[in-house]
């Protein structure tokens, strides 16, 4: 009890002060975006949102204790063991799993339900860290980097078949330890390119785009004239792969991507496409934030709330809730909130002595950015609504403790540190 009472003095409180707070605004607000006035219900009522929000928040906290029961070396040590398990989950997800809201991702029993995507996270940042932790790995080879990305990829892959493309896209941030770990930032250049191709095509005529294409690959060529014919070629095979791209756009659209993915696609570029279909979420959810004001309508005052004009908005859409009630004022003190505790990631990252942790630290901070970042783009109309929770204010159990296990393991390992800096 004594060792026990001892490593909780070292662990750092200024990011479990902003877990109670930030977990705390979420459950307020969870029921303020649920609250009806004609059918007032207390927060404690389990058959609102805000109740069984409430019964996480306490499951969060037996989780808490279990990790600092646990040795410290048992994250590192069954670090594979752990992202095996969880790879095991997510393929039985897609044989026998439960499908909502037309994503398969659910693990169902009675009235329990468990969405092993959101654990994923925890456990491919493990991996990650074990693996890149590793004396022996090396970013710059490219065996250390092909196995790093695949590490990634799998649950990635496994939770986009699922048809949870938002959470699949989470998975991309643990780019982000690979470049802290020394990954060059050259090895990302296609990734944005394509990136850059697929955004030109979407707000530019083809036509328009294909003369600058051509105009780019003959100014390239009378540049390299004079240089070697590899370089010509190069250049011609480039603006020609460009083109296959640009045209390759179409197909993506129309035959890769569903209905539903397509209209928030295009529904960014175009927000009046579709306004009273897939462009209502997010032409509400402004609608919600800017009738806020400059201090708000008060709690439980928001009348875009009351009336259920943005779906959703207890889960992914809760920056609605914030914005409209507590108006510009709410809003920066949310975002500095969430500021604030991302720095505080980042300087636990960067105390570290261990490798392992010092990777899952960033890994950490990685998921958490993207996140929040994500989400409050979305509601804003800044990127398409793919789905992405609020992390501690989105209302649901296995996004709620996957963060906080996500936090918790962290703060359990940089509360050893000592005892790695002794070992060195």
């Amino acid at each position: 009890m004594i060792r026990q009472y001892s490593l909780l003095q070292k662990v750092d409180r200024t990011a479990v002060l902003l877990y109670g707070v930030m977990v705390t605004l979420g459950w307020m607000n969870i029921y303020a975006a649920d609250y009806n006035p004609d059918y007032v219900r207390v927060i404690f009522d389990f058959s609102t949102s805000a109740g069984k929000q409430f019964v996480w928040i306490c499951t969060s906290l037996i989780l808490m204790i279990i990790i600092f029961l646990f040795d410290y070396k048992f994250f590192d040590s069954f670090a594979y063991i752990l992202y095996g398990f969880v790879l095991t989950l997510l393929v039985f997800v897609l044989i026998g799993g439960k499908e909502v809201a037309g994503s398969r991702s659910w693990i169902s029993a009675g009235s329990f339900g468990l969405q092993p995507s959101e654990f994923a996270k925890f456990a491919a940042c493990l991996a990650l860290a074990r693996y890149l932790g590793n004396v022996n790995t090396k970013l710059k080879n490219l065996k250390s980097l092909a196995v790093s990305l695949l590490l990634i990829a799998l649950p990635a892959v496994l939770t986009a078949l699922q048809g949870d493309t938002g959470t699949a896209l989470v998975f991309a941030a643990l780019i982000i330890p690979m470049i802290m770990e020394g990954m060059s930032v050259i090895f990302l250049m296609p990734a944005f390119g394509i990136l850059l191709i697929f955004l030109l095509t979407l707000l530019l005529n083809q036509t328009l785009l294909f003369v600058i294409i051509s105009i780019s690959v003959l100014l390239a060529i009378g540049l390299n004239a004079r240089k070697s014919r590899q370089r010509i070629m190069a250049v011609i095979v480039s603006g020609a792969v460009v083109v296959l791209m640009v045209r390759s756009v179409d197909f993506i659209l129309s035959d890769v991507l569903k209905p539903h993915q397509q209209k928030r696609i295009l529904s960014l570029v175009n927000p009046n496409i579709d306004p009273l279909g897939i462009g209502w979420n997010v032409t509400q959810s402004k609608i919600a934030i800017g009738s806020g004001g400059l201090s708000g309508k008060g709690y439980l005052e928001g009348t875009q709330t009351k009336f259920d004009f943005v779906p959703e908005q207890s889960t992914d859409f809760i920056f609605c809730t914030i914005g409209e009630e507590h108006g510009w004022l709410g809003s920066v003190f949310l975002i500095a909130l969430f500021v604030t505790f991302l720095l505080r990631l980042i300087l636990i990252a960067e105390r570290q002595k261990s490798s392992f942790t010092r990777v899952f630290g960033y890994a950490v901070f990685s998921i958490f950015f993207f996140h929040f970042s994500i989400n409050t783009a979305m509601t804003i109309g800044l990127f398409p609504v793919v789905g992405i929770p609020l992390p501690f204010f989105s209302y649901g159990g296995s996004s709620l403790c996957a963060f906080t296990i996500l936090l918790f393991v962290l703060l359990k390992l940089d509360a050893h540190r000592i005892q790695e800096l002794q070992r060195w």
